[in-house]
């Protein structure tokens, strides 16, 4: 096991952790790296935050050379998960830079890149857990194509990956996250909410002593969820659910789209899922919920957003609520009766909602693992007909070429 296991909590709260799980069942269940890699986050997070603080003087010189540009737009890609980064930092960021914020998946950016890409200078925000997937490479060579000012910004797991090592084109800065944060396993647990933390903390690099504290809190929070909670989520992945559906408000709802993928993925499909905002469930989606469908809100902690998101609950607990409904929120709202509760905090906790947003997600990877788990399944390589690989395989990347509107022909 990885020395930043050992870092991360004695062998007491280890067991506690794993919920009674040793590490020699571990391996023989195929789930000793999924496991290492979900429990190491809050020790993962402290090391980002450190290493953000050592490449200080890097990362603003680059940061200062883009936001220059008065035009400058941002643009936050990636593929899966990684693009789930940029969902959920698009807002955040808009506001708190004042620069215009896109987060626009790689998938997209490679079908219709004029669409997409102007002439205004341009921040390209890559995150790639192995920087080998063919839709980066194309879409940062599109960049360099489209964009008369290009600066990219390549956050990555993996030092020897094609997007860290081969691109060259406009000024380049790879911010490399620590050796463990590269996942083993197949789907992303620590490298999502590791690239998550270190694209706030770069864009953010002015603020980076402010937010110590910030820091401090948020991986506090990480390890109440691991050492109180672990035990009661392993139970509710017991329970007879064939669905689940993850609601979340802002930036909280790309979270659930994540929340949603880890359980599918690590499920290997037997449990579908859906997420959708708390606003956005009304409008449709509310139809999926039946008998056996878990459901997992994600609360924000703005009182504000948190009157649609009680009307909501309060909504679904008048009809059809499913098998089992968990609740994730900073402080105790005592207006919505849950089955789990996962509370992190005291009154006073007041954590910014896009640091919250790192922490949420850590309930649905214990869900999946422990689903995962129970249905036979190995959660380091659950997908049994190799549906899923840990680096997409199978994509051709074509020639790109602009075609004629109709309109403009004569």
């Amino acid at each position: 096991m990885s020395s930043s296991f050992h870092n991360l909590t004695s062998e007491k709260e280890t067991k506690s952790c794993l919920a009674g799980l040793e590490t020699t069942e571990l391996m023989k269940l195929g789930a000793l790296h999924t496991a290492t890699e979900i429990l190491q986050q809050p020790w993962l997070w402290n090391r980002i935050y450190e290493l953000a603080l050592e490449r200080r003087n890097q990362l603003e010189a680059f940061i200062n050379q883009a936001f220059e540009h008065p035009t400058l737009r941002i643009i936050l890609t990636g593929a899966g998960s990684s693009a789930f980064i940029g969902n959920v930092l698009e807002g955040p960021l808009q506001q708190s830079t004042g620069k215009s914020c896109s987060a626009i998946a790689t998938t997209e950016l490679i079908s219709h890149p004029a669409h997409h890409f102007t002439s205004h200078p341009t921040l390209l925000v890559s995150f790639a857990r192995s920087g080998d997937s063919p839709e980066s490479l194309a879409a940062a060579q599109l960049a360099a194509s489209h964009c008369t000012t290009l600066y990219h910004l390549i956050i990555t797991c993996n030092p020897n990956g094609k997007l860290a090592s081969d691109l060259k084109n406009g000024v380049s800065h790879v911010f490399l996250l620590p050796s463990e944060a590269d996942d083993k396993s197949l789907a992303m647990t620590g490298s999502f909410t590791g690239m998550l933390l270190s694209g706030l903390l770069i864009c953010r690099i002015h603020e980076l002593t402010e937010l110590k504290e910030t820091i401090q809190q948020l991986c506090t929070y990480g390890k109440t969820i691991l050492n109180s909670y672990c035990q009661p989520i392993k139970e509710i992945a017991s329970l007879p659910f064939d669905r689940a559906v993850f609601l979340g408000s802002g930036p909280m709802k790309a979270i659930a789209n994540e929340s949603e993928l880890k359980v599918q993925e690590l499920t290997d499909g037997k449990i579908v899922c859906k997420f959708d905002s708390f606003l956005g469930f009304r409008h449709g989606p509310r139809a999926v919920v039946h008998p056996h469908t878990l459901l997992v809100y994600l609360f924000s902690n703005n009182p504000y957003v948190n009157q649609y998101e009680t009307d909501l609950v309060t909504a679904i607990n008048s009809g059809e609520k499913g098998i089992c409904r968990i609740g994730l929120e900073e402080s105790n709202n005592g207006n919505r009766p849950l089955d789990l509760h996962i509370q992190l905090g005291n009154e006073s906790g007041n954590l910014e909602e896009v640091f919250l947003c790192i922490c949420a997600v850590l309930p649905a990877q214990l869900l999946a693992f422990f689903k995962s788990i129970q249905l036979g399944l190995q959660p380091d390589n659950p997908s049994k007909n190799q549906a899923i690989t840990r680096v997409v395989k199978g994509v051709t990347i074509y020639p790109y070429y602009q075609t004629i509107p109709v309109n403009e022909i004569h």
